[in-house]
């Protein structure tokens, strides 16, 4: 192998030697009108051998001879052309000074010969396999026919390796874009035909199989426009990534990503006032509970920006830890981060902790959160989030937390299920702490993660790609939606705003409907809805409501300095009375007796209505029957 590797530079020296002659030869020819004087090739020819090595020279320090040419690009080009420059200034510089004064229009002719045969000798060899890869490309019996949206770089770059690329079967039909002044033109031998206006009518008329968004720098609203254009074609529609998820800056299919529903979301990016975040974070020690998780996870990778003094990870689950140290370690995260594995039911272990590492700070982001598997081990859930949230606010008072803010839901709100009505418990333990306590207890309710771990999103896009039947629970269910950094930005941002008490409200903007969330996954995938893929009913689930609340009417709403944050007035600080009645579930939760734990939270939260559940499954049954019955 490397005997090879140096015949092949050593043929590639012996033909630059040539051409570098051959641009002298042809120079002194134009000059002297083919007639060349004969003491000007006795010129030359002292100096030739001299010129020739400074050359070779050049050639190998630019690394000429280490690139494959068959698969070069502009820029092996552009480097092809510095090499030349270099190498004719500096055989002009020994001319001058040491050997023959050869005339300076020969120099600077020969110096552009030697660009055009050198660098055009080189290109060759990617022209042939373009060219031949061409060729075996039109001879593919099928090709999936592709409309690019954007005809930019990116966009380009994506047509012209799907021109060329003979791994991949995609036919680039033509570009769409916005700017008016390339509709009509062709970029990389593919037509723009029209604007986004035209997407539907093209699609059809060119009998379009998918439509990539080649677009790096486009924004969520935008994003969110041309997919709600895209849906109504029928085509799988796939995306490029976003321009700072592209790191060496250079597109590939290999690249391409399917749509997920936080690009259908079309949400603004979180504005955070980041001098105040840095302000209360900065240089002071953050624990966060749950730390592993999908949003204390996110909270950590937020929290390291500020530059706190230190960052406590604390987990229940080491598989979640370790990936989370992993992830700041390959990103060279070096700062002072501690992790810690315990639960937050062991008091023993917490008060330690605390002990140990005295936080300013605490997010609490440990607890159970499915609902359905809570209304199937109420005892878990009362242990984990009831007990395991008065632990650790009973150890931040205890060691002087100055601030704790708790994640709660929007299943808190009148709640429906056992997991909801735990979390108001451990809402109304931060809100009546707060009236004892020189700790600023808040929390934080929002509604459903994207991406979080038992997402509805991740299960949809299984059941398409396994071809059906996607499940709904019932047709008119709806919910509210945040992604995972748009929920840990804007508790970031909540916890400037704690003064002690409040429930942060997050505006999750509109709430969605699941059928129709699974309606444009389906779309957007490339199939007909109850037509390629079936959508099935299956009825409300222990718990579930059709759709969520914020807050209570009690709890009023007002706005804070943020547009997306919104507080709620405290509504319980009755602590002594709340003390008695959770210190009332420790037997029942041991019996592990499920009628008594749910009459115990009926107690302690009168909003909490669990045969809500059970009428609504009755009348989704019925209108599951009706549906079917249509």
């Amino acid at each position: 192998m490397e005997r090879l590797k140096i015949s092949r530079k050593c043929v590639l020296m012996l033909i630059d030697t040539f051409l570098i002659n051959s641009s002298y030869v042809l120079a002194y020819c134009f000059r002297f009108n083919f007639d060349i004087p004969s003491y000007e090739l006795a010129r030359f020819k002292n100096d030739a051998i001299m010129i020739t090595v400074i050359y070779l020279i050049v050639f190998y320090l630019f690394k000429l001879y280490k690139n494959l040419w068959i698969y070069a690009s502009i820029d092996e080009f552009l480097v092809t052309i510095y090499a030349c420059i270099v190498g004719n200034l500096l055989g002009t510089i020994y001319g001058f000074i040491f050997g023959e004064r050869l005339p300076l229009s020969v120099d600077i002719l020969s110096g552009m010969l030697s660009i055009l045969l050198v660098g055009g000798f080189r290109m060759s060899f990617r022209i042939v396999k373009v060219y031949l890869d061409s060729k075996v490309k039109s001879r593919s019996t099928y090709h999936k026919r592709v409309l690019v949206v954007g005809a930019g770089k990116a966009g380009t770059m994506i047509v012209n390796e799907m021109k060329f690329c003979n791994e991949v079967n995609y036919l680039p039909v033509a570009f769409i874009d916005d700017d008016k002044y390339k509709v009509g033109t062709s970029i990389a031998g593919v037509e723009v035909m029209g604007t986004r206006d035209n997407i539907i009518q093209l699609s059809n008329q060119l009998d379009i199989d998918e439509i990539l968004i080649a677009i790096a720098a486009i924004d969520d609203k935008t994003k969110k426009e041309l997919l709600d254009i895209c849906k109504e074609t029928g085509c799988k529609v796939k995306l490029i990534p976003g321009i700072y998820e592209i790191i060496d800056g250079k597109v590939a299919l290999s690249k391409l990503r399917e749509v997920n529903f936080e690009d259908l979301l079309g949400r603004e990016p979180v504005k955070l006032d980041m001098e105040q975040i840095r302000e209360y974070v900065k240089g002071r020690t953050i624990m966060v509970t749950g730390g592993g998780g999908s949003i204390g996870s996110e909270l950590c990778r937020q929290i390291i920006k500020f530059n706190p003094k230190e960052l406590i990870v604390l987990d229940n689950y080491e598989n979640n830890a370790y990936v989370l140290q992993q992830e700041f370690r390959r990103n060279c995260i070096c700062r002072d981060i501690k992790y810690v594995i315990t639960s937050v039911r062991d008091k023993k272990k917490l008060d330690l902790t605390f002990n140990k590492y005295r936080p300013d700070i605490v997010f609490h982001a440990a607890a159970h959160k499915h609902v359905p598997l809570m209304e199937e081990n109420p005892s878990e859930a009362v242990k984990n989030n009831i007990f395991g949230t008065l632990n650790v606010a009973l150890c931040a008072d205890k060691y002087k937390v100055k601030r704790f803010v708790m994640i709660s839901t929007d299943k808190a709100v009148n709640p429906t299920n056992i997991m909801g009505a735990t979390k108001r418990v451990c809402e109304m333990i931060i809100q009546s702490m707060d009236k004892r306590s020189k700790t600023q207890f808040a929390a934080v309710r929002f509604g459903n993660v994207l991406g979080s771990n038992g997402s509805v999103v991740p299960l949809f896009m299984e059941q398409i790609k396994n071809g059906g039947p996607v499940t709904v629970t019932h047709k008119d269910v709806n919910r509210f939606f945040m992604t995972i950094p748009e929920a840990a930005q804007l508790v970031l941002q909540a916890g400037v705003y704690a003064k002690g008490g409040e429930i942060f409200i997050l505006d999750m903007e509109n709430p969605v409907k699941i059928y129709d969330l699974a309606c444009d996954l389906i779309r957007l995938l490339g199939y007909i809805p109850n037509k390629d893929i079936d959508i099935e009913f299956t009825g409300l689930r222990p718990g579930e409501k059709l759709y969520e609340e914020v807050l209570t009417e009690e709890e009023g709403l007002n706005k804070t300095s943020h547009n997306k944050i919104f507080v709620g007035r405290p509504t319980f600080d009755d602590f002594d009375t709340l003390m008695v009645k959770i210190n009332e579930f420790k037997e029942i939760v041991e019996e592990d007796n499920r009628e008594k734990i749910i009459a115990k939270l009926e107690e302690i939260v009168p909003t909490y209505k669990r045969f809500q559940s059970e009428v609504a499954i009755c009348k989704c049954t019925e209108n599951n029957i009706l549906n079917h019955e249509e």
